[in-house]
């Protein structure tokens, strides 16, 4: 089949990863690619495998008729069998645009799993409440990333008879693990070997919560913990006042390591003796798998399919609890001191992701639902 996705940006995000990894890899389907703004991170790599990518250049947070024109000629041009948007915009516009260009094989793409106040904007919360609305008669089928995502756009009034819940699915032959980085990412930061290596892959959003993050680390270096931390993703660098005051002030300059954005992440994962996710809100977090592919277990607050994820082979703690996540932080480091059972956690780490969240197995379930509405 050709199948055209609209997504509301090709930036760097979960949806957007998930998106390129599932067109990379699907050789069962012709794969074409609007971006309602640029191309973004992921334009590049995409054309590079073979996709091919339209944009219909709308600032971000704007509607333009030039770029609904643009949306509605690429529809119109590329007659696919199926149409699969990408985030409630796309879900909106796409569906819309596409209805309008005569494609009624409609798949939308739930993404989020938290419409509160504070949470999403204003804007994202109208955009959705207007999708519940309208998603009895223009979609044939929304596909959505976790069980809580689903759970949630179902008491807001989007039609559950119409959901089908498709975990994020990883590529494991990238995520896997690799002895070897520990000693390469030690190195490079001059780690010693004798303390132990948390972090986090995230980018600088008050929805991470680094605060919580580096006040619940604060308690372990209180308590004598030896670690270190390295914080990887957008702004995490040296000009992020904001977070160089919020390590300042916790006393962690010699603890934490601020990396900003690598392109290593598999190397970063496996070199990490544990993973942390500190956010407030997450629909599927993407970060928490990954590192778990690696072989590498994790402490996440409880967000999103978080606790679906980890199953018992990390930690979940409550967001916004410091202190929570602190205890089990140290929990968890203590365990790292037990060489065969931290070793067993490793492995079970690996096997949950293997058995659960594999990237052929997500492909296979996008397939089937666009089979399914196609005929």
């Amino acid at each position: 089949m050709k199948v055209l996705h609209v997504i509301t940006s090709l930036d760097s995000g979960g949806a957007e990863g998930v998106l390129a990894r599932l067109c990379r890899a699907d050789p069962s389907n012709a794969h074409h690619v609007i971006s309602l703004m640029d191309e973004g991170v992921y334009g590049l790599p995409l054309r590079q495998a073979g996709v091919q990518v339209y944009c219909a250049g709308m600032p971000r947070g704007k509607l333009t008729v030039k770029g609904l024109f643009r949306l509605w000629r690429f529809i119109r041009e590329a007659r696919p069998d199926v149409i699969q948007t990408w985030m409630y915009h796309a879900d909106l516009l796409g569906g819309l645009l596409g209805r309008l260009a005569g494609v009624r094989s409609i798949v939308w793409g739930i993404r989020n799993s938290d419409l509160e106040p504070g949470k999403s904007s204003r804007s994202t919360i109208l955009v959705a409440k207007l999708c519940a609305r309208i998603s009895f008669w223009l979609p044939a089928r929304i596909a959505v990333c976790a069980e809580r995502a689903a759970e949630i756009h179902a008491r807001i009034g989007y039609c559950t008879g119409k959901m089908t819940v498709i975990p994020n699915g990883y590529d494991l032959a990238n995520f896997k693990p690799l002895p070897s980085s520990a000693k390469t990412i030690r190195q490079e930061f001059q780690i010693p070997a004798s303390d132990v290596l948390i972090g986090m892959v995230a980018r600088f959003d008050p929805f991470k919560d680094h605060g919580n993050l580096i006040s619940a680390l604060a308690q372990l270096d209180e308590r004598g913990v030896n670690f270190r931390c390295l914080l990887v993703g957008d702004g995490m660098d040296s000009g992020n006042t904001e977070l160089l005051r919020l390590i300042e002030e916790a006393g962690l300059e010699k603890r934490i390591i601020l990396t900003g954005r690598r392109a290593d992440i598999p190397v970063v994962m496996n070199a990490l003796d544990l993973h942390v996710l500190s956010s407030l809100s997450e629909a599927f977090p993407n970060v928490v798998a990954e590192a778990m592919a690696c072989g590498t277990p994790c402490v996440s607050t409880d967000v999103g399919d978080a606790s679906l994820i980890v199953g018992d082979t990390g930690w979940i703690v409550p967001p916004g609890n410091s202190d929570k996540l602190a205890a089990a932080l140290q929990v968890a480091t203590n365990e790292i001191v037990e060489t065969e059972a931290w070793q067993k956690r490793k492995a079970a780490a690996r096997t949950r992701i293997e058995n659960k969240f594999s990237l052929e197995g997500m492909i296979k379930s996008f397939d089937s639902l666009w089979q399914a509405v196609f005929r």
